[in-house]
């Protein structure tokens, strides 16, 4: 998730996109940069690091022109640094990009046989290149970016220069946000409303497959294969601070609503459905390695150490790798026994969490294989992993973490299929059923995320609850452990997550009728078994809010409160259960008047033991 701003008009273009990077800041942080056109000239100012860097260069090197783009990255395919920072120019093209290119190494390989040279390790450079190529065969811009983006798999937000067009900006979306800013005789481009909203509160959306084109004092707009259309701008009334959040109260909330696209963005490009495999480019350790684990252990803190109970059901069912997961704050005061022959996998969404990078240390000490997943591109658990497999859930500023847990379990059933697959205990039609099951997980959580108004009226029910408890069996005794977390972290009610099997084993005491118990019940395996569980708090008087799979009306007639769910693959359950969780105790904290996205005494990088 990066941030772009593009500008065409009269004034000069540097200070006004400047100020919308500064406003997108949140979307990506590892670089920034921005080029400008004039007299024929393309200049280029880049920097690694926060936008002040660009800044400091900016004073020392100033940029005049009024056309002009920018961006501020947040690093998917290659390193954060000032190579690898946008934008990126080949020939007479510069670009800049928000998205992920699923089949950029085909094109560059084919770019590259043709005579192109390429500088950086990103798949947006490929974007440029393609322009440029288009463009030499044709000399036309229009048509050469037509024609490349048309070429293109996976998903973008771009915004395109060309040295021979100084008063022409194109700017096209598919899969990545991108909003339009009407003015008076000037034309603005960003990734999101609060870039642009100082200068105009007249915008277009585009959608996907769409272009924009503007020249000069003009604009029109068209599908990205030609066809012209006709495009309303919409008034924007947002204050500045609920622009920044995107219209949504909290970035929390907002944060929740953009798990779809998190999801997308970290599957895109690593599914080999042909081969019922996953292609995973930083793991770094290849068949032969993945061959000679004979167990596993997984580190992590908090919602991390979540994300990895449920990653230890889905390895041992289907890898038959025996799985360890222990918290990091524990893991090197207990004297692990791990060798050569165990991996150990962190997890951490800053890749700054410093319990988790002592665990990393230790376990690289002792010798073991190690892996780490992460969100953070360069982090210090990144760069000291011997391999990593990032997420994609983009910035996430709410303490709260709800986008990199979906995206930590996403990553985790992909390392499954890999190692499964590596190993021969999952073949290729199996992969590719699960693989096909994992597609169908963005749209899904788009349906489950219509629960938002159901789910706050449960909310208003079971307002002033001082215990919840959470029950879940399988692969959702650990999201019942999340959706506990969630509601103590942001509402300061006191609530427990269990598996559903040990109520009676001492959580039954606290039933009565002013407990919710809060029961994941989809029609999976352990579906009879939970309902029973279900039962026994229901005849001692407790009141049970039920998530189910749609349809089920017997587990529904029994609770007091139900929410129905898609029906998903078993495996992917807990991806979905996670939404209304997330939603029942923002919307829960909320009306207790709390500060949901920065609770009292958290942070959302603990980087201290």
């Amino acid at each position: 998730m990066c941030g772009i701003v593009g500008y065409i008009g009269p004034q000069e273009a540097t200070p006004i996109i400047f100020e919308g990077l500064r406003k997108l800041e949140y979307r990506g942080y590892d670089s920034a940069g921005i080029a400008t056109l004039t007299d024929g000239v393309i200049s280029v100012r880049r920097s690694e690091g926060k936008l002040v860097n660009l800044e400091k260069l900016l004073a020392e090197q100033p940029l005049a022109g009024a056309l002009g783009i920018g961006h501020t990255r947040w690093a998917t395919h290659g390193r954060p640094s000032e190579t690898n920072a946008h934008p990126h120019q080949a020939g007479s093209i510069v670009v800049v990009h928000n998205g992920i290119i699923e089949n950029y190494l085909g094109l560059k390989e084919r770019l590259q046989a043709a005579g192109h040279c390429f500088s950086s390790e990103t798949d947006t450079e490929v974007i440029a290149h393609l322009i440029d190529s288009h463009y030499r065969a044709n000399g036309n811009f229009e048509t050469a970016v037509r024609a490349a983006l048309q070429e293109l798999r996976g998903a973008y937000a771009v915004c395109i220069l060309c040295r021979e067009e100084p008063d022409t900006l194109i700017a096209a979306k598919l899969g990545s946000p991108m909003v339009v800013g009407l003015g008076e005789g000037q034309f603005f481009v960003a990734s999101d409303i609060p870039a642009i909203l100082a200068h105009t509160r007249e915008m277009v959306f585009l959608e996907d497959g769409e272009l924009a084109l503007f020249s000069g004092r003009s604009c029109r707009f068209s599908t990205i294969a030609g066809q012209p259309l006709e495009k309303k701008p919409r008034h924007i009334d947002w204050s500045p601070l609920m622009a920044e959040k995107g219209g949504y109260k909290h970035f929390m909330l907002k944060e929740i609503f953009e798990q779809p696209r998190a999801v997308r963005d970290t599957i895109a490009g690593r599914l080999l459905d042909d081969k019922g495999d996953v292609y995973l480019e930083d793991l770094r350790y290849d068949d032969a390695a993945l061959q000679s684990i004979r167990r596993m252990v997984i580190v992590a803190c908090g919602t991390s150490w979540h994300a990895g109970l449920t990653g230890k059901f889905l390895i041992e069912e289907h890898c038959r790798i025996p799985v360890e997961v222990d918290i990091a704050s524990e893991f090197r005061y207990r004297k692990p026994v791990i060798d050569q022959s165990t991996l150990v996998l962190v997890i951490s969404q800053s890749g700054e969490t410093a319990d988790t990078l002592a665990a990393l240390r230790e376990a690289k000490s002792l010798g073991a294989m190690n892996l780490a997943i992460c969100n953070v591109v360069d982090s210090s658990i990144a760069r000291e992993a011997a391999g990593v497999i990032y997420t994609h859930a983009g910035p996430e500023i709410g303490v709260a973490s709800t986008k990199a847990f979906v995206t930590q379990l996403s990553a985790l059933y992909l390392l499954t299929i890999r190692l499964g697959r590596a190993i021969h205990r999952i073949d290729a039609a199996q992969g590719a059923r699960m693989i096909a099951a994992l597609r169908m997980v963005p749209g899904l959580l788009e349906e489950s995320l219509a629960l938002n108004p159901a789910t706050e009226k449960i909310a208003r029910q079971y307002l002033n609850a001082r215990d919840f408890l959470y029950l879940g069996r399988g692969k959702n005794f650990p999201i019942a452990l999340e959706g506990a977390l969630k509601l103590k972290e942001i509402s300061y009610i006191h609530a427990e997550g269990y598996p559903a099997g040990e109520m009676k084993h001492g959580p039954i005491a606290l039933i009565d009728e002013q407990v919710p118990v809060v029961v994941l019940v989809p029609k999976n395996s352990a579906y009879e078994k939970t309902v029973s569980n279900m039962e026994e708090v229901i005849a001692r008087g407790g009141r049970v809010i039920a998530l189910v799979t749609a349809g089920d009306r017997e587990a529904g007639a029994r609770a007091e409160a139900v929410l129905e769910l898609p029906t998903v693959s078993e495996d992917l359950d807990p991806i979905l259960l996670s939404v209304p969780l997330q939603l029942l105790a923002y919307h829960i904290a909320v009306l207790k008047g709390t500060d949901v996205d920065q609770p009292r005494n958290l942070a959302k990088s603990v980087t201290v033991e």
